[in-house]
């Protein structure tokens, strides 16, 4: 995404461009809330901004929604105060076709009440070190949930598990690691004991097994003043 998107500004602008984005996510997860900033020298008025990016983005599946004017000291990352994800998985047998690679598909029914029981474990300020990723670079492990949010609902394709994940900040792999310990939970493997047990241990091996990324959307950035005139910042 970040390379489709400079590459459209240098055909708006000729010359380098670098986009700041409100976060980074792995391959295969999907941003449908993402936030990025750029310098400009020209004035351009935001609307017919987004309209010229949309133009040169195509045919990439990458489109600009809505573009902002923003004071020189706001940045997508830094001024950012809450971030939600979502992630869907589908329950049926039969492979999912319109929804292939937007969902993590499984062949046997969750109990979303024991799911939830367990989601609750997670709340609040904790050391997440248990659903950390070896490779995290963040100075610490400690961070604050604030919503982990477990439902079910009938999608297109079938019936799906919605998760709804909400902090200021995130660790690396840690929703794909809560949805996954999770699964577990709703699979009958774990009870949601095991999930405070896991979280209690701060170690890695204590995890339950990590969800794939093509089931996680990033869904909405925060801040702490209105940016946008859409409804998703």
């Amino acid at each position: 995404m970040q390379g489709a998107i400079e590459a459209a500004l240098a055909k708006l602008e000729p010359g380098e461009h670098t986009i700041a984005a409100a976060g980074r996510t792995d391959t295969g997860v999907h941003g449908l809330g993402q936030v990025a900033h750029c310098d400009l020298k020209k004035d351009w008025d935001p609307f017919r901004l987004s309209e010229a990016l949309n133009y040169h983005l195509k045919p990439d599946p990458i489109a600009i929604v809505d573009a902002a004017r923003v004071d020189d000291d706001w940045h997508a990352r830094f001024s950012a105060i809450e971030r939600q994800y979502l992630f869907r998985i589908l329950m049926r047998r039969a492979p999912a076709t319109h929804d292939a690679g937007q969902v993590w598909q499984i062949n046997h029914r969750l109990d979303v009440e024991a799911m939830q029981a367990g989601a609750d474990m997670l709340l609040g300020n904790h050391d997440f070190t248990t659903f950390r990723s070896s490779i995290c670079q963040a100075a610490s492990p400690v961070k604050t949930l604030d919503e982990l949010r477990v439902e079910q609902v009938q999608g297109l394709s079938g019936p799906e598990v919605h998760f709804h994940v909400r902090a200021r900040s995130f660790l690396h792999n840690q929703v794909r690691s809560f949805v996954g310990t999770l699964e577990r939970v709703g699979a009958g493997a774990w009870t949601p004991e095991d999930v405070r047990d896991a979280l209690v241990a701060k170690d890695r091996a204590a995890c339950g097994p990590v969800c794939p990324g093509h089931g996680l959307y990033l869904a909405r950035v925060g801040y702490p003043d209105p940016v946008f005139t859409g409804d998703f910042t």
